[in-house]
């Protein structure tokens, strides 16, 4: 099945420190967020006055998810931020997190051990130039990506190692079934050849620079880009477009829990908030 697919992916995620403290008393976050995400709650939390008392450690989507469910509450990390499906099945496996502390005012309802940080949605990224020279069709649904036409000229994300790839899994399961979609993102990856990215941002990346056509990515980066006045437009497909969040939790470490970690959380709710959204613009707060 198609929730079978996330293979635990090996590798380092890339540790930044901090200025002072000890390992021992700073809050370690894990964290599978953008860029743009990681830099916007490290400045709520300098601002907050939490400089030098965290570390955070950034890992693919699938490489943290596995190990949110093979180590649990043995996690090294305090605080995690993480797709917020992800933190649901680890705590239905482990029961690792626990309830925040703090008012957490979302417009719809969410567990309690969770706040939602981003909300992303999935569209189809066009460059209208590349389109143009090339004589390929607009495409109006995620189905038309599978057709030949566009082999060599699509880029597309790696469901193993990105959350993107969920949305377009998320659409392409809800209109066509579990089989159907499998049919048609076989044919999809098959288009994508050599471009199938691990990275979310990465489909628009190379529609911006003109070396591929027709990308799936993510929708308010191509807003932006066609916003700056780049050939680049935005199609939200038929099947519709969905939208994953990426919440924080703590992870229960029992007596040994940092107390510092759920003030933190609070801090990257509370102060993050303005300047996630000026890259996340979907609502989630009253």
């Amino acid at each position: 099945s198609l929730t079978m697919a996330v293979a635990l992916l090996s590798g380092c995620g890339q540790q930044e420190t901090a200025e002072g403290g000890t390992p021992s008393e700073q809050v370690i976050i894990y964290s599978n967020a953008d860029e743009e995400a990681i830099t916007a709650m490290t400045n709520a939390l300098n601002a907050g006055g939490y400089a030098g008392q965290y570390v955070f450690q950034t890992f693919g989507t699938s490489e943290l998810g596995g190990k949110l469910l093979a180590e649990g509450t043995n996690l090294e990390a305090d605080l995690v931020t993480m797709s917020t499906f992800y933190l649901q099945s680890a705590q239905e496996q482990n029961t690792m997190f626990v309830p925040l502390t703090f008012p957490v005012n979302t417009l719809e309802e969410v567990p309690d051990y969770t706040a939602p940080i981003t909300s992303q949605e999935g569209a189809i990224i066009v460059n209208t130039e590349v389109l143009k020279e090339n004589n390929l069709p607009m495409p109006t649904c995620l189905k038309d990506l599978a057709d030949p036409v566009y082999a060599g000229f699509l880029a597309v994300t790696d469901v193993q190692s990105s959350s993107t790839a969920w949305l377009l899994m998320q659409a392409l399961v809800s209109e066509y079934g579990e089989d159907g979609a499998q049919t048609v993102l076989h044919d999809i990856y098959a288009n994508a050849g050599d471009h199938i990215e691990t990275s979310g941002s990465a489909p628009l990346k190379l529609c911006e620079a003109g070396e591929i056509a027709v990308g799936f990515g993510l929708r308010h980066q191509a807003v932006a880009a066609k916003a700056e006045g780049l050939p680049i437009d935005y199609v939200d497909p038929t099947e519709g477009n969905f939208s994953l969040t990426e919440s924080v939790a703590i992870v229960d470490k029992g007596e040994s829990t940092n107390p510092l970690a759920m003030k933190m959380a609070q801090c990257i709710i509370e102060n993050g908030r303005p300047e996630l959204q000026e890259n996340y613009p979907n609502l989630l707060y009253e």
